[in-house]
């Protein structure tokens, strides 16, 4: 998983499929930041489903919308007409504190705006510099890390500028891929400072996992749309598999993202072959307790609605079998015919 910054927009044909609540000027706010380096993000987790809930302000550490500063941001201090009080590339060490050429000890930076903290440094320079002007721009965003990963077309890890909801920060990964799953699950870190009466005060909320219904999210409903934290670790799950084997067109895996009964299963894998022996289609289920059991279903009784079209469960094995004296009678069948065409033809005057 690579950092990158997004140079192009993402194509509106997608966003309008995919994400309709979504514009792309809504984007571009939000800036992914890539490197070659692979980083992995780790997290602590315990069962909080209700973990992300309610976070107004909290998700990327905001001042009436404004980003807030933190460690690891790099900043370009410049003071008007005083290159030699100027400073670029200074990077918010773990003090959460910067430090300018005449100033005595360190000037407080997390937990302000651009405009707070160019507003103190201005206040120290009265002593030294006739009404200064100072300005603070941010070169680099590095404290506010989310990373996306699982089945999503281009996991990645970002950097925050401003508050940003769950259905948003999938649209900036592609989307959901085609393995994609029914569950979205936000992992919150532990142990993340938190901005509180402008100061670094205390850990921001607590560890968890939230989950959330993937279609959910994709329509945009705001229980299923939170604020993403910093240090949060949002996972699109794989969907889980059902499998149909024997005689089938297509013996395959199916994704299980909705409800799937046995007569529908067989019908995505193309259906059954001549000879199938329609009334013994056994389903294989692994129990929690790593046994297996099996069930039989008559498929002609399902479509006559005289029997249950079971609901398939993640894991289960659909096996289609053959009915051994149909296939044999076949292969006598056509084992004959074309002996009968081959024989020679005497025509009679």
């Amino acid at each position: 998983m690579r950092q990158r910054r997004i140079s192009q927009h993402p194509d509106s044909g997608f966003f309008s499929s995919w994400f309709p609540g979504v514009t792309l000027t809504a984007l571009l706010v939000l800036y992914p930041t890539f490197t070659a380096k692979s980083q992995q993000p780790s997290a602590t987790t315990r069962s909080d489903a209700s973990a992300s809930t309610d976070i107004p302000n909290s998700p990327a550490q905001t001042t009436h919308g404004l980003y807030v500063l933190g460690i690891g941001d790099v900043l370009d201090i410049r003071v008007f007409g005083r290159p030699q009080l100027s400073r670029d590339a200074v990077r918010i060490e773990s003090s959460g504190a910067v430090r300018m050429p005449l100033l005595d000890g360190d000037i407080q930076a997390t937990c302000r705006t651009v405009d707070e903290l160019a507003a103190d440094i201005t206040t120290r320079y009265l002593k030294y510099v006739r009404r200064p002007q100072v300005e603070v721009f941010i070169r680099e965003y590095n404290s506010q890390p989310v990373a996306v990963i699982g089945a999503v077309a281009q996991p990645g890890r970002f950097q925050l500028h401003r508050p940003v909801r769950l259905l948003e920060i999938l649209s900036l990964v592609g989307g959901p891929s085609a393995s994609a799953g029914r569950t979205v699950q936000i992992t919150h870190a532990d142990g993340l400072p938190t901005c509180a009466e402008g100061a670094v005060t205390a850990k921001d909320g607590a560890a968890g996992l939230a989950p959330y219904n993937l279609k959910d999210v994709l329509a945009g409903r705001d229980e299923a749309n939170p604020y993403i934290r910093p240090g949060d670790v949002v996972s699109v799950l794989e969907a889980e598999q059902i499998f149909v084997v024997g005689n089938v067109i297509r013996p395959s895996s199916i994704p299980l993202r909705e409800p799937l009964t046995v007569s529908k299963a067989i019908a995505m894998s193309g259906g059954v072959l001549p000879y199938t022996k329609s009334d013994k289609v056994r389903i294989i289920r692994q129990s929690p307790g790593g046994t297996k059991r099996e069930v039989f279903v008559n498929l002609k009784a399902i479509d006559s609605q005289k029997a249950e079209d079971i609901a398939l469960q993640a894991n289960d094995i659909v096996d289609v079998p053959v009915s051994g004296g149909k296939r044999l009678l076949g292969s006598l069948v056509g084992s004959v015919v074309p002996a009968v065409t081959q024989m020679p033809v005497r025509v009679i005057p």
